[in-house]
């Protein structure tokens, strides 16, 4: 170096830069080494001659921190390598040669980061020398948990997150399906490493009790951000419910029962039963939580106060009873009440249903068939100024031909035309087929056929009479 100096010195630039340059190709090292706290870091410096007459005569690992240099590592021939600033082994040359200087530091400190200047001394040229810059991480160490609090109406931290002793400083954000917000702060430590300490914030209540949060950790050193859960833990006063109460107490009734139901946090210490008047009736026995009555009487038709504490404060409930003189009818009973009636209405709406549709089908128009005005009720022709009806007890009896009407053996035209005894049964079927649907009024000295109603008759403008319900084909 002291060459190096004069040289320059002297104004020669040029030759300067060129030596620089030789000297610099001779000596390699690396720029940057990073290195973890607890591993070890590899230093590398070789030192190539290019000539034969240069000779190295000594390798020196010098270390700059703050402006100072300190002698870490040397390397004399003849004489032991020796570390001036560690006696614990943590130093040592990977090689012990004048051509190969790499040096190893075991079990990283963050002391350890700086600035190592690797000198050798030769011959004829002086000092030539390579600069390598370590760089020191550090592992943080990540934890997350809750903090205590209380359920308000103020905001406060509910969970804490922290990564300490790390380098270069973590960056600490939250995960929450609750709503808050998240500070961090950081604190340098005395070796350099940093402690960074982030808060949840929200209003704590009693519903945020057992809800989970996140603390997400990213840092250099770590290949993907950290996940730390907490469950938070707000503490909030009983919540008390009374129940076992079914509105029917009545008279002699036996074991009516009240229990106390309370949440909280922490979980409830203390419970305890009491009446507006203070004292409880002498038919009541306490069991904790519970209230037992084992025979109901007027004693009990009071309102019951249930008390409950724990270290947030102490909360309570009531509940009135009403004595009965009798049971009162359960629920059940009036429901199958109530679903009988409903039946019997549905019942009779079908049942009405039914005889309407009956009652309108059998009004409705013939679906087949057509009549006319001009049709005879009996046979074909012109209509007849009366229809005559024979008594149903001469039905079956052979009506008598006139003089010179009809073959023998044939019955005669219930209308007086001759006609064949096959057209007559024709007739007469027809006769029997519509003639129980009609009433119609007979002329005099006739009987009307049983069964036939007035109202189910229509006259027609050619005098006859037909059924409105009769189906004609």
């Amino acid at each position: 170096m002291g060459a190096r100096r004069s040289l320059c010195a002297a104004g020669s630039r040029v030759l300067c830069c060129l030596l620089s340059a030789a000297q610099a190709q001779r000596v390699k090292v690396r720029a940057e080494v990073t290195g973890y706290v607890g591993d070890e870091a590899k230093l590398q410096c070789l030192f190539a001659a290019t000539s034969p007459d240069i000779k190295v005569s000594q390798v020196t690992w010098i270390k700059e921190t703050g402006g100072k240099k300190q002698n870490v590592a040397v390397y004399l021939p003849g004489h032991e390598p020796n570390f001036p600033s560690e006696n614990s082994g943590r130093i040592r040359f990977v090689n012990v040669s004048l051509q190969d200087a790499t040096l190893v530091i075991q079990s990283l400190r963050m002391s350890d980061e700086g600035t190592y200047v690797c000198e050798f001394a030769t011959y004829p040229n002086g000092n030539e020398d390579g600069v390598t810059r370590l760089s020191i991480l550090a592992r943080p160490t990540n934890t997350a948990q809750p903090c205590r609090a209380v359920a308000g109406n103020t905001t406060s931290p509910v969970a804490v997150c922290t990564s300490a002793n790390g380098k270069p400083p973590a960056l600490i954000s939250w995960s929450s399906p609750l709503p808050g917000t998240f500070n961090a702060s950081e604190v340098t430590n005395a070796d350099g490493t940093v402690t960074v300490t982030s808060h949840f914030n929200m209003v704590p209540t009693a519903g945020a009790d057992r809800q989970q949060v996140t603390c997400l950790v990213s840092q250099r050193t770590l290949a993907q951000p950290e996940a730390l859960p907490v469950t938070l833990a707000v503490q909030y006063p009983p919540q008390v419910t009374i129940e076992g109460y079914d509105d029917n107490w009545y008279l002699s009734r036996g074991e009516a029962v009240l229990t106390c139901v309370a949440t909280g946090n922490p979980k409830p210490t203390q419970f305890s039963w009491s009446t507006p008047s203070g004292s409880l009736p002498p038919t009541v026995q306490v069991q904790d939580e519970r209230l037992v009555v084992h025979s109901v009487d007027m004693a009990v038709n009071t309102t019951f106060i249930c008390g409950v504490t724990n270290a947030v404060g102490t909360v309570r409930a009531e509940q009135h009873v009403l004595v009965r003189e009798h049971p009162a009818r359960s629920q059940s009973s009036a429901g199958a009440v109530a679903g009988g009636i409903v039946g019997g209405i549905l019942a009779l709406a079908l049942l009405g249903a039914v005889v309407f549709f009956l009652v309108r089908r059998r009004r409705a128009p013939p679906a087949k068939g057509t009549y006319e005005p001009s049709t005879r009720v009996f046979g074909n022709g012109a209509a007849p100024s009366h229809i005559v009806f024979r008594p149903d007890s001469e039905l079956d009896r052979p009506l008598k031909a006139a003089p010179g009407e009809g073959a023998p053996g044939e019955r005669p035209s219930p209308y007086g035309h001759p006609g064949r005894r096959q057209e007559e049964e024709e007739e007469e079927e027809r006769f029997d087929e519509v003639g129980p649907m009609l009433r119609l009024s007979a002329p005099p000295g006739h009987s009307p056929p049983r069964g036939y109603e007035d109202d189910d008759m229509e006259s027609q403008r050619d005098g006859s009479i037909i059924s409105k319900t009769a189906v004609y084909v």
